[in-house]
């Protein structure tokens, strides 16, 4: 297995780094921005935005000018997730890791979840044909892009802040244990 590969999918096992994703995909943000934006230290986002960026997460995108002297401008290219841990095999610790920090995520955004709007949930463990299984899964992705394409800067007026988890995969033909 390749070192890289798990270096690679431990990035994302941070719930600040997923936070940071999300927050960059809808306008670009300094670490000062986002640090401000995501109510956490200046120090602990620039941390996370360089780990962000060394794995190829985040990109430049501008420079702003802060008191004399110039800051980057970060945001983040959703084409880039699909290099992270294609050579990792099922079942390694990184996966694991990453579904981790993914239900931490999901509990923090639950909390925030505005009740008098309707939302959608599925959750299954099935069966399925494998032409059904690729048609889904395409779909799914076609789904995350548009998420990544209309997204809006925060707090735009007028528009609906969503929280969206999807994690599809294929698993073991039997059940070990």
């Amino acid at each position: 297995m390749d070192a890289a590969s798990m270096a690679d999918l431990r990035v994302l096992a941070h719930p600040l780094r997923l936070r940071l994703l999300s927050l960059l995909t809808g306008r670009a943000h300094s670490a000062a921005e986002a640090a401000r934006a995501l109510g956490q230290s200046q120090a602990n986002v620039s941390y996370h935005l360089r780990r962000l960026h060394k794995a190829g997460l985040v990109e430049a995108a501008g420079e702003v000018v802060v008191r004399g002297g110039t800051a980057k401008r970060y945001r983040h290219n959703p084409a880039s997730g699909e290099l992270l841990g294609r050579d990792v095999p099922p079942g390694v610790d990184a996966h694991l890791a990453l579904a981790g920090a993914l239900g931490e995520e999901l509990r923090r955004r639950t909390a925030q979840r505005d009740t008098a709007t309707p939302g959608d949930m599925t959750d299954a463990e099935v069966w399925l044909a494998p032409e059904v299984w690729e048609s889904v899964r395409e779909r799914a992705k076609g789904l995350g892009e548009d998420l990544h394409r209309f997204a809006l800067p925060p707090g735009t007026d007028g528009a609906v802040r969503v929280s969206a988890t999807m994690v599809l995969f294929a698993m073991k033909a039997e059940e070990e244990g």
